[in-house]
């Protein structure tokens, strides 16, 4: 079945660190599961190459100084009614990070027929 998604939607993006883990599993991982269990239209894991936050440490992938927590953002696109619904998962799962909502509009998505 392919699903469809046009005109006004909600961007959800949550930006945690890559070495953050729910369960000892890698955190976006575990973001990425839920929102697939949950029935959104798709999500995709950014990894950044330098960075900072809250904590207001810079990390860098930077040859000299490789950090091991390089920023990560998780973007998540549908109707914002699913997207608010999915919200309450993320506060049971992030603990230290940042999440934002954006107005945006859908102008093309399409996926592969799986035959």
């Amino acid at each position: 079945m392919t699903k469809r998604l046009t005109g006004t939607a909600l961007r959800l993006t949550i930006f945690i660190g890559e070495s953050d883990t729910w369960q000892r599993k890698p955190l976006y991982s575990e973001i990425v599961h839920r929102a697939h269990r949950t029935g959104l239209a798709g999500a995709s894991v950014f990894k950044g190459i330098e960075g900072f936050g809250a904590s207001s440490l810079v990390h860098t992938q930077r040859l000299l100084s490789l950090s091991e927590d390089l920023p990560v953002a998780i973007v998540i696109v549908d109707t914002e009614e699913r997207v608010r619904a999915f919200l309450p998962e993320l506060d049971e799962l992030v603990g230290e990070g940042l999440v934002t909502l954006d107005d945006c509009e859908v102008v093309r998505y399409t996926g592969r027929d799986h035959t």
